[in-house]
């Protein structure tokens, strides 16, 4: 039997899963060193689930990606980060719904449906009651629904949940009429449910009129508000979001995901892979700001950012929030510049300057195959450039080459040394070079 006296560390060195003869840091009571490995069984039952798990993935995807889903679903992060897997593999993330979606997450042909489970405010003893109501018929409306199930189970708070997480949308998409339809219905339902008690059902239910003429009956009884207008769409994503977690219907990037990934191509799941100091731009949304004052006087901020694949912390010293801190508000769409800094094993962006999304502009050329590729053209393309470039924290205007013809082309963003002063410029000095280019917003 061997006994562990003692540990040392001895520096960085390899380690193998399977055939390890020396290294790594465990001293024995003989003075020999043992090594700190998995054994082969070990290594063989994980090697064998990594291939399983491959396998799934590679056959199996929407299953796959439903079960990991599910899995995960008391984190936030990891869910997040796997939707935006998801979509990158072409798999949709369904908002929930009332007639389809289960208690977790459910995997259709081509889409996984978000599972009721996963709704704030609707625990499990109302998510039973609706499952077992729906066993017998899909609900035709929230009256519908509201009649079928216990109100002290389903109560207002769940329902309200539903509605504005997008479940009863394909029964009524104006979220804000089923919320002030609710009251009424609710009070409707539950004087239905007191009559049948006592046994006083209307006349349709007394004497057995058809099945149809009883569903009209009953949903035409059933009161509702005056008609208003739909809650605008910024605020809807908003109470998804609270309800969710996440944004499911749509996301306030998801219009300007394509280009930016060619203006921005670090995205915030991949800022821990970025080294200390290096220069990245991304396009975000401003989920948190808390301003703060220094001792100085001077203002600055820490804000929380969210694209497509996940959430970072960033700050915004006084220096720049002088310039930027206009646009340093809540839900703020923005382009930001600025360097990856690690501190206390956390990254974090320091944000140098920012603009609006909808005011980012982007300098295209276009080039057809063979003169992307003449040595000479890259030359003079890239002496314009240098030569419109001005000083460094005044170039901001990316540079994009679009490389192809009118039936395929590639899209290929020039590196930051290439960003230009003045787009306007720039482009009538590359017009008068000869060149095909143009000023575009990001957002057109």
């Amino acid at each position: 039997m061997v006994r562990i006296v003692s540990r040392k560390s001895v520096g960085t060195q390899a380690v193998y899963d399977i055939g390890v003869s020396k290294d790594h840091n465990f001293l024995l009571a003989n003075g020999l060193v043992a090594s700190n490995c998995f054994n082969k069984s070990h290594s063989t039952a994980y090697g064998y689930v990594t291939y399983q798990t491959a396998y799934l993935k590679a056959n199996y995807p929407v299953e796959y990606m439903a079960a990991l889903l599910t899995a995960n679903s008391g984190d936030q992060a990891k869910v997040q980060r796997y939707i935006a897997t998801c979509l990158n593999m072409g798999i949709q993330v369904e908002p929930p719904n009332i007639n389809r979606s289960g208690v977790d997450f459910t995997p259709l042909e081509a889409s996984i449906l978000f599972g009721l489970s996963a709704v704030r405010h609707v625990g499990q003893g109302a998510i039973e009651e609706i499952l077992a109501a729906r066993q017998s018929a899909e609900f035709q409306s929230l009256a519908d629904l509201c009649d079928r199930v216990d109100s002290r189970v389903v109560n207002r708070r769940a329902l309200e949940a539903l509605i504005h997480s997008g479940a009863f949308d394909t029964l009524e998409p104006n979220r804000n009429q089923l919320i002030h339809d609710l009251e009424l219905v609710i009070d409707w339902a539950q004087t239905r449910a007191k009559d049948r008690a006592v046994g006083q059902g209307n006349l349709f239910d007394l004497f057995g009129s058809s099945s149809t003429n009883k569903e009209n009956s009953t949903f035409e009884s059933a009161p509702k508000a005056a008609p208003v207008e739909d809650l605008p769409q910024n605020e809807k994503l908003r109470l998804e979001k609270e309800l969710l977690g996440f944004y499911i219907s749509d996301h306030p990037l998801k219009a300007v995901q394509q280009s930016a990934q060619i203006l921005a191509p670090v995205n915030l799941l991949e800022l821990e892979e970025q080294p200390e100091n290096s220069l990245v731009s991304a396009i975000v949304l401003l989920t948190e700001v808390k301003q703060i004052v220094t001792k100085k006087g001077d203002r600055m901020a820490i804000v929380q950012l969210e694209d497509l694949t996940g959430k970072a912390e960033a700050v915004v010293f006084p220096k720049s929030f002088e310039r930027i801190g206009a646009y340093i508000t809540p839900d703020q769409r923005l382009m930001v510049w600025g360097k990856v800094d690690r501190r206390d094993d956390r990254v974090q962006l320091i944000i140098e300057d920012a603009e609006p999304v909808e005011e980012v502009r982007l300098v295209m050329v276009e080039l057809t195959p063979h003169k992307a590729a003449d040595i000479e053209e890259q030359y003079r393309l890239k002496t314009i450039l240098l030569e419109q470039g001005g000083e460094g924290e005044n170039a901001k205007f990316p540079v994009v080459a679009a490389i192809g013809n009118q039936h395929q082309r590639s899209f290929v963003r020039l590196g930051a040394r290439f960003r230009v002063e003045n787009d306007q410029a720039a482009v009538q000095a590359l017009v008068s070079a000869g060149f095909q280019a143009r000023s575009s917003r990001l957002t057109s």
